[in-house]
């Protein structure tokens, strides 16, 4: 079954006004599927496992009591076709159905870098973000570990910077927030490093089977479709890294600070050099000129940075309390023993024509 997120990407891209082959080669899926997710409802929660119970998905498979078998026939002849595979296994004593053989043959051969041309980018299509860090020594005799947020879109190479406490998945969600918000809104599809953040576990394939639940449900209220890079896909991982590459070239090395304060204020004295006077190395026009061409490509958030509310599963304990950060929420007690989601909800109050 196709992940939720991919699901939503998929959708992304067919509400943006792509073609149903160009999407499933953009995104990787077939195009039996996309036509399929097309003629769904949209996506509105990002829970795989009970997407697959709803979907009745998850029966045992017969072929994977053969799977040490594809994997030695795939070792000796790697490019052997799937059919002459299916036909050694039945001969093993495989029962089963061609297309689950089919699959795991899929899933286990090596696969071959698809080109990445769409990584130059279409006024308003991709974005890349990634975290990044670097020791900074300061004028004041100190020497702390600064950690930063790095986005810069695809078309206008428009890059924003925002130093940031940890990289942690509330770290990573608010600052993306912050720079689409900042942008004017938000690409067909974001482009992440595969920070555990984000992807928690993931198949040989690049294929992810868990999202963090934080993030994924995040990029669902905004209204984000995600793409990831791998580490072994060199043409993919190299623009990303670039992109950390250049912060800590072109400010964090070539630049003095004397403390804190002074690296937050030349932070944003270099964004407007880098953004609006100086031309970018790989078009040789100022970000600035072509943001201008790019802005009405964007697309509005689905929700405010400040409105957005994260949801964090988890566990109510035996004492009817939830703990988060070092905090204790009550619960009722037909509650205890039970997982749940943990959002914060904004109230107000009057008092004398004032909210409190």
């Amino acid at each position: 079954m196709l992940g939720m997120l991919k699901r939503h990407e998929v959708e992304i891209l067919l509400r943006a006004g792509h073609r149903q082959k160009q999407v499933a080669r953009l995104t990787g899926v077939s195009l039996c599927s996309v036509k399929r997710i097309a003629q769904e409802v949209p996506v509105v929660h990002v829970d795989d496992a009970a997407e697959r119970v709803k979907r009745q998905i998850g029966r045992p498979s017969r072929v994977q009591n053969f799977r040490k078998q594809v994997v030695g026939i795939l070792e000796e002849t790697p490019e052997l076709a799937s059919l002459e595979i299916l036909r050694r296994v039945r001969e093993a004593g495989y029962q089963g159905g061609k297309t689950a053989l089919y699959e795991l043959v899929a899933s286990l051969r090596t696969k071959t870098a698809k080109p990445l041309v769409r990584f130059e980018g279409l006024p308003g299509e991709f974005s890349q973000h990634d975290f990044g860090e670097v020791e900074v020594g300061y004028l004041n005799g100190t020497r702390p570990r600064i950690h930063f947020f790095a986005s810069r879109l695809k078309y206008s190479r428009w890059v924003r910077v925002s130093l940031v406490k940890d990289e942690k998945v509330e770290s990573l969600v608010r600052t993306l927030a912050e720079h689409l918000a900042s942008w004017g809104g938000r690409p067909l599809l974001c482009v992440f490093d595969r920070p555990k953040t984000i992807a928690l576990q993931w198949r040989k394939n690049g294929e992810v089977t868990e999202w963090n639940p934080v993030f994924a449900y995040a990029t669902l209220e905004m209204g984000v479709g995600v793409e990831l890079c791998w580490p072994y896909q060199a043409r993919q991982k190299g623009s990303v890294e670039n992109l950390v590459g250049f912060v800590k070239s072109s400010f964090f090395k070539v630049r003095r600070f004397y403390d804190a304060e002074d690296l937050e204020q030349q932070r944003g004295d270099w964004e407007r050099e880098v953004n609006e006077q100086r031309p970018c190395r790989a078009t040789g026009i100022i970000p600035a000129v072509r943001l201008a061409e790019e802005a009405p490509r964007l697309r509005p958030l689905k929700v405010k940075p400040e409105e957005l509310a994260l949801r964090i599963p988890v566990y109510v304990g035996p004492t009817g309390t939830v703990v988060h950060e070092g905090h204790a929420y009550s619960m009722p007690p037909e509650a205890i023993s039970m997982p749940g989601t943990l959002y914060p909800v904004r109230a107000t109050s009057a008092h004398r024509g004032r909210a409190l």
